[in-house]
């Protein structure tokens, strides 16, 4: 699988194994950033998106990596910094793994063509950096991380996560800012 530009969109081919491991890497980041159901109990603070309670950095280093806190020094101001960002923190990378996981769907029995717009690339290459935050995590992964250790398939999988963001990204020119 390698991404490519064409007039349609950025395509890539993907086998049928190549879909399934991707649908499962999408799959257990979404089963990571739990339920979007979570209501909170302040009625206000639902209306506007706050959390309201305990809000505290996860205790899992996977996913306070993926929500890391906004001032290490400060827990106060960090606290309150992840009571108004949290909740569309965790809803937008939800977002961006699910697009993947339904595109991917179709793709599990038999592989085929993935066929992707702007705005599908740029949720494709958020939930790839996600679940490459995820993965070098529980692997420890360093600078000095070999690679090329046979032993160790999740390592394959990362270097390969890494190989499919960069040819995604090769793929795409800056979006302008107006």
């Amino acid at each position: 699988m390698r991404f490519k530009s064409t007039r349609r969109g950025v395509e890539a081919k993907l086998d049928p194994v190549e879909a399934r491991v991707l649908a499962q890497c999408a799959a257990e980041l979404l089963e990571l950033l739990g339920d979007s159901d979570e209501v909170p109990d302040d009625p206000i603070a639902a209306m506007v998106g706050i959390a309201s309670g305990d809000v505290r950095t996860p205790e899992d280093p996977a996913l306070a990596r993926l929500l890391p806190d906004a001032y290490a020094d400060d827990p106060d101001a960090a606290t309150d910094f992840r009571r108004y960002t949290e909740a569309d923190l965790r809803a937008t990378k939800r977002a961006a793994a699910s697009t993947a996981l339904a595109q991917l769907q179709p793709l599990l029995a038999g592989g085929g063509k993935l066929v992707l717009d702007r705005d599908e690339c740029d949720a494709w290459l958020g939930w790839l950096n996600d679940i490459r935050l995820v993965l070098g995590t529980r692997l420890e992964v360093t600078e000095e991380t070999d690679f090329d250790d046979a032993e160790e398939p999740a390592l394959a999988v990362y270097g390969w996560l890494g190989w499919l963001q960069e040819s995604l990204l090769s793929c795409l020119t800056p979006r302008s800012v107006t």
